[in-house]
């Protein structure tokens, strides 16, 4: 869990942000999590309020930082009230790394182009499909604007785990979805229900 004092997420932060991160924790043999950075969470903050006729809920966002590698727990769920962050691990579309480097290349919101896309989400409704509990997701911006028709959802996959990571060094590839570990689906689900915000991007 990291922290972020509300002064600063609220009005943004800047370097001062970056000092009030504190990690606090961390598995000994993977690579510990990384607190949001504060030129990141500015966007996602100003992304929050330029579409805040659409989330109606604004108590916890999701903030997805395609900067880094995707050994890395880089889905940062972050409660806006209280300043806590917590980094989750979470799968590129293979269309955004052709090389299966584990680093995002590119974005696309093409149909069939099987890659992440960038921009802000609104949470829509959970279902159950092929890969279990899942999340539809709605792109509000005119980089994800196809979202939606590409059915890009939140869902759980084999290939996002911590031992893939240890295995490999690098998560598996979805199809452009946000794909996270099976042990952080419920968690996931639970804090970023309908009518919140997913933000992507690559700085």
């Amino acid at each position: 869990m990291t922290f972020i004092s509300r002064r600063h997420l609220l009005l943004g932060g800047g370097a001062a942000a970056l000092g009030m991160l504190q990690q606090t924790n961390g598995l000994a043999a993977l690579p510990g999590p990384v607190p949001p950075r504060p030129a990141l969470l500015q966007r996602a903050l100003s992304a929050l309020d330029r579409h805040r006729a659409t989330i109606k809920h604004r108590d916890v966002i999701g903030i997805v930082d395609f900067s880094q590698a995707s050994r890395i727990p880089r889905f940062h769920l972050v409660d806006v009230m209280s300043g806590r962050s917590q980094s989750l691990l979470v799968a590129h579309g293979r269309g955004s790394d052709p090389d299966h480097s584990g680093w995002v290349e590119r974005f696309s919101n093409s149909p069939g182009s099987a890659a992440s896309s960038a921009g802000a989400y609104l949470v829509g409704n959970g279902y159950s499909g092929k890969h279990g509990r899942s999340q539809r997701l709605i792109g509000l911006d005119p980089e994800n604007s196809n979202a939606e028709a590409r059915a890009i959802v939140i869902h759980a996959a084999s290939y996002v785990s911590d031992d893939i990571v240890r295995a490999t060094g690098k998560l598996g590839r979805s199809q452009g979805c946000f794909a996270v570990a099976q042990a952080d689906i419920a968690q996931i689900l639970g804090r970023l229900g309908p009518g919140r915000m997913i933000y992507a991007a690559k700085l």
